[in-house]
């Protein structure tokens, strides 16, 4: 295989993280310029503010991905643990147990003691059905330190759009209206990731589009209005 399919193949496994990273980043980012520029803040302001609010919750949620999926990844092997031990020490009533589930699904005589012995035959393959049906426990073969670079990765990337046009003007002038701007910008990344995700839960593309373009937007104008609010509260009436 070649390098260029295994960073593929990396890829996709962690699309779901990288999605919803890149969501996050872009609603949270283009809020934040939102609420500045309904403030009337100077671009220095904002790039300020973006930029903070960019690193320090890219960070933030980076860091609770990798720590979920570590919790999750503790907990299953916590449980597997026990199970060996239930299987060496307390066969019969493990046994017992898993005729109960099959009965529950229908299988009985013959046929149920049977399956019961396919099942009790190997070590780990008892082990693994009781953690699928006991406690509903699959192995997630993802890294957690992935899953957190992944997130972190999407978040910087997608949340960096909104900030792109005022870079651009910060450092020279800007013939079209920089929050305008920022908003088409905004629009295409949140499409994409629409996209993306539609491709990623499998359902409608049109419908997962509308959705991330109507979070964002909602998010956008809440922030716009209550930074013009306060503005003309604390600065304005000041």
């Amino acid at each position: 295989m070649s390098t260029w399919s295994k960073y593929y193949l990396s890829f996709t496994k962690y699309l779901r993280e990288f999605v919803y990273g890149g969501i996050d980043g872009a609603v949270t980012t283009f809020a934040v310029v939102a609420g500045s520029v309904g403030a009337n803040f100077d671009i220095t302001i904002i790039l300020v503010l973006g930029l903070a609010n960019l690193l320090a919750d890219g960070f933030s949620m980076s860091i609770g991905a990798y720590l979920s999926s570590k919790s999750e990844k503790e907990k299953y092997l916590k449980h597997k643990k026990q199970e060996y031990w239930e299987v060496e020490h307390i066969p019969e009533e493990e046994r017992k147990e898993i005729e109960t589930i099959f009965r529950q699904k229908g299988f009985e005589g013959k046929l149920l003691n049977q399956v019961v012995e396919v099942i009790v035959a190997d070590k780990d393959r008892w082990v693994n059905f009781m953690m699928k049906e006991e406690h509903n426990l699959i192995s997630d073969q993802k890294s957690p330190f992935k899953i957190g670079a992944a997130t972190f990765i999407s978040f910087l990337l997608v949340g960096f759009t909104p900030l792109l046009a005022f870079i651009i003007g910060y450092f020279k002038e800007f013939p079209f209206n920089l929050f305008m701007t920022a908003s088409f910008l905004t629009g295409i990344a949140f499409v994409l990731i629409g996209w993306l995700k539609g491709k990623v839960n499998q359902t409608n593309i049109a419908k997962s589009v509308l959705e991330t373009l109507g979070l964002g937007l909602s998010a956008a104008l809440v922030a716009y209005y209550v930074g013009m609010f306060l503005e003309s509260i604390l600065i304005g009436g000041g």
